[in-house]
């Protein structure tokens, strides 16, 4: 560490005299070799980055001590990231309105996408010594560590969480999706700002579905990530009835034999959309040996990890990754990073371990650091242009100053704002309402990184770009992906092109710009990916033997069926309600019959109850205004209205049977039909009963001169009337009536009638009504010949003899009829009961009240009686 800051301090000196094109200093600066370097404050943030990394393609093999990890490629992006971190947290510092009297630090480790590197890193933050680590001990002189950010791999983050979990260290992704890291039990510290891959393959199976692809092929990288995501693609496809054609996965330790395998199913696979569930780095030699042997035609749909990989832009590869999908996170913007990004320059910022070589990979040219030894890059510098600091960034038109897609680069900035914000709020606790033992609250002096990791997962804020930011209860951030097509230009450059988003805070969860496609009909044009073509309408698949649901042979439908829809597994037989027609692809529907008021039927059974129900009001109205005289006072006049109200009512409920049947109707016509005629009978039987008693009272001796009044009647008219309100309300709740649909009496319609439900409960209440109707008859031919000049018992038999006719007459029709015409017989029925009984008992009364006054009097009375 001595020897490297002495060749920082000669490298500004040498800056600052002006070092020309070709001077040598005495010192050597390998800067890969270097694992970290640390910015100090109060608290401290752990960064962990795989700027340089070299993929291991070498065999597994335990016949010889591991190999060290060798960092050996150097990403600009990457680079990118880190510097998004330090610009956050310098903004931060120099905001005197965040974290009063609080600087921040950092220490930036490189992972070189290694779990042994990344967790070297991991441990010399808790130990908090920049050159050497000790597990389980941490260096008191140091800052406390607040939280680790990092790293962009599922594979290498998994490492992390585990050790991080243990000592309850806040660890936050910004690049790391697997589904496994959601378990808290396993990982409780472990929190990211990038989407889950749960959300991930929701969108890839929603997006198959849209291109209505039902084979499609899977393959995936072998490790957790693309274990455990390409099993819940699968999963989510099978919810959508899409077949797998094959789930191959690769492995990351390089073997020729495996790809080659994988290349030939994929050639050999009818499926035209292809699943890749990889993480860029593993993925190259997948795709080399899939553009060697120029597999084309295939529609890729690629997770994030391949978003914006340098790969999509090499020639070799414009044909085969022609037309590729990328579900990639979405873009942000961070105000100022670009200006912060143009002053990086090696030697004002001598502590940056990778300055010199992005200085180095920027311009083209080499430093010079030589000691003793020989040269760093030996003969190779012969050729080369040698670093002289006097470059200048501005010149260099790179995508690493493009600030209109920051991606992974946005996601850091997030992660260290959830940090900030964290520590504000727990700045801002205060004590007695914290959330702590006895109200408690955590404070920076005192940190124990357990309480701030409960501030951490309660965030809750919103970016300058007005994003939200927050965490679900498994530490999961909202996801919104952008859609991405990697489409080669006319002029043979290849592209990026936005198609559209997906967002699940969205009502609308998958928004296309149709206008990025070729449309043909208004509908997207992709690439069938289907193992058999649709069955048409009018046929039905058949699974081909020993193949998945997808693969099938199309059969028309059995004479009477139909399939309505492309790829019917059944054919479906005709409701009652239609027939099959000519192609067998839809069914007709029968035309609709019910009595309706619009029909001349309808209409005159409804005029004839309104015209009966009115005469019964009528009446009713002559017999009040005419209450105090003889004819109305005899045979209890109080039953005479109510029989007067009963009759209206029957005449009504016969409007219960007109019009479209409902289940409301279907119940209350038959109830209100029973329970109206009950109480007219029973106000017919208690008349009746009341006369017979009288005349038999008459002498002094007979004991039933106490029954003579009201209340026999009303007691009478009561139990009769409530026995056939409880059969009605035992047959409704056995059995009530339903509406339903008649498809037997006409072929070419249907009739829309009431179902009784219960028939045994029907014929019960009319044979209850005709037993009272029965008895009514017997007890008014019995009274018949009694000397009363206004005894009603000859009308009341004759009344009933025409109602007990009426409805002996209905019983066959409604055994005999179907359809509307079995409704209209009963309305008849119901209307000429009624009828009978009005005209029958009542127009006699009303022609003396009206016509022959004379004959209403007492005097009139008498006379008869006496004549007799």
């Amino acid at each position: 560490m001595k020897e490297v800051m002495m060749c920082r301090v000669i490298s500004l000196l040498a800056f600052m005299r002006g070092v020309t094109q070709g001077s040598q200093m005495n010192c050597k600066l390998n800067t890969w070799n270097m694992e970290s370097y640390w910015s100090k404050g109060t608290l401290q943030i752990g960064g962990i980055f795989p700027v340089i990394f070299k993929k291991d393609d070498v065999e597994i093999s335990f016949t010889k001590p591991p190999n060290h990890v060798h960092c050996e490629t150097f990403e600009l992006r990457r680079y990118r990231w880190i510097q998004s971190l330090i610009f956050t947290v310098q903004e931060i510092n120099q905001n005197p309105y965040l974290l009063p009297n609080v600087t921040l630090g950092y220490g930036i480790f490189d992972s070189c996408n290694a779990e042994a590197r990344a967790l070297k890193g991991v441990m010399y933050l808790l130990s908090g010594k920049q050159d050497q680590y000790i597990p389980n001990y941490h260096y008191q002189t140091t800052s406390p560590l607040v939280a680790v950010i990092g790293d962009m791999s599922s594979q290498v983050s998994i490492q992390m969480a585990r050790v991080l979990g243990i000592y309850r260290v806040p660890h936050l992704a910004y690049g790391a999706s697997a589904v496994v890291l959601s378990d808290k039990k396993t990982f409780p510290s472990f929190l990211r700002v990038y989407p889950s891959d749960r959300y991930l393959c929701l969108s890839l199976a929603k997006l198959v579905a849209y291109f209505k692809w039902t084979w499609v092929g899977i393959v995936a990288e072998e490790t957790d990530y693309g274990a455990y995501g390409s099993q819940m693609v699968k999963e989510e496809l099978a919810k959508l009835g899409v077949c797998i054609a094959f789930s191959e996965m690769v492995s990351t330790v390089y073997s020729e034999k495996r790809i080659k395998h994988t290349t030939k199913v994929i050639k050999e696979s009818s499926a035209k959309g292809i699943v890749m569930y990889f993480f860029q780095y593993n993925m190259y030699s997948l795709v080399e040996e899939i553009a060697r042997q120029n597999i084309t035609e295939k529609i890729w749909l690629a997770s994030e990890p391949w978003s914006l990989h340098e790969m999509l832009s090499e020639n070799n590869y414009f044909k085969v990754l022609n037309g590729t999908i990328i579900f990639s996170v979405w873009p942000g913007e961070i105000q100022g990073l670009k200006q912060f990004l143009l002053k990086l320059h090696p030697f004002s910022n001598p502590n940056d371990i990778f300055i010199h070589t992005f200085w180095e990979h920027v311009f083209g040219c080499k430093w010079t650091y030589i000691n003793n030894n020989e040269s760093k890059y030996g003969d190779q510098m012969e050729n080369q242009a040698i670093c002289t600091g006097y470059e200048d960034l501005r010149t260099k038109d790179l995508p690493f100053f493009d600030m209109s897609t920051l991606r992974y680069t946005y996601k850091v900035h997030i992660a260290v704002q959830v940090i900030v914000h964290t520590l504000q709020n727990l700045m801002e606790c205060t004590a007695g309402s914290g959330p702590f033992k006895n109200g408690s609250c955590s404070s920076i002096d005192n940190l124990h990184t357990w309480q701030l990791l409960h501030f951490m997962k309660n965030v809750n804020f919103r970016m300058k770009s007005g994003e939200n930011i927050f965490f679900d209860a498994n530490g999961d951030p909202p996801a919104i992906y952008e859609l991405l097509i990697w489409q080669i230009n006319l002029d043979k450059t290849s592209k990026y092109f936005n198609i559209g988003r997906v967002d699940f805070s969205s009502e609308e969860l998958l928004t296309l710009n149709k206008s990025a496609f070729a449309l043909e009909n208004g509908e997207l044009q992709f690439p069938h990916s289907v193992c058999s073509e649709s069955c048409s309408p009018g046929y039905r698949k058949v699974i081909q033997d020993g193949q998945p649901s997808c693969c099938f042979d199309c059969i028309p439908c059995s004479t009477g069926e139909i399939s309505n829809k492309t790829d019917s597994n059944d054919c479906l037989r005709c409701s009652d309600e239609y027939s099959p027609n000519e192609h067998r692809d839809t069914c007709i529907r029968r035309s609709i019959d019910f009595l309706s008021y619009e029909e001349p039927l309808g209409v005159v059974l409804m005029t004839l109850s309104i015209v009966g129900a009115s005469m019964s009001v009528i009446i009713l109205y002559i017999f009040i205004k005419n209450k105090d005289t003889p004819i109305v006072k005899a045979n209890n006049r109080e039953l005479s209205y109510l029989l007067l109200l009963a009759l209206m009512l029957c005449f009504l409920c016969s409007l219960l049977f007109i019009g479209h049947p409902v289940t409301t109707t279907c119940m209350l016509r038959q109830v209100v039909f029973a329970i109206s005629f009950a109480l007219c009978v029973s106000c017919i039987l208690a008349k009746t009963t009341i006369v017979i008693i009288a005349f038999r009272a008459t002498n002094p001796s007979s004991k039933l001169r106490r029954w003579i009044g009201p209340a026999v009647a009303n007691t009478i008219v009561v139990i009769c009337t409530l026995m056939q309100a409880v059969l009605c309300a035992a047959w409704l709740a056995a059995s009530h009536p339903f509406p339903e649909n008649n498809t037997k009496s006409q072929i070419q319609m249907i009739i829309i009638e009431c179902n009784e439900g219960s028939y045994t409960a029907f014929w019960l209440v009319l044979c209850y009504m005709g037993l009272l109707a029965s008895a009514s008859f017997i007890m008014a031919f019995l009274s018949r010949n009694l000397p009363d000049s206004f005894n009603e018992a000859r009308f009341i038999t004759f009344s009933m003899l025409v109602f007990l006719s009426v409805w002996l007459t209905f019983i066959p029709a409604h055994l005999s009829t179907k359809g509307k015409l079995l409704v209209a017989v009963e309305i008849f029925a119901i209307l000429s009961s009624s009828t009978g009984l009005l005209v029958c008992i009542f127009i006699p009364k009303c022609i003396i009240i009206l016509l022959k006054p004379a004959n209403n009097s007492r005097d009139f009375l008498m006379k008869r009686y006496n004549a007799k």
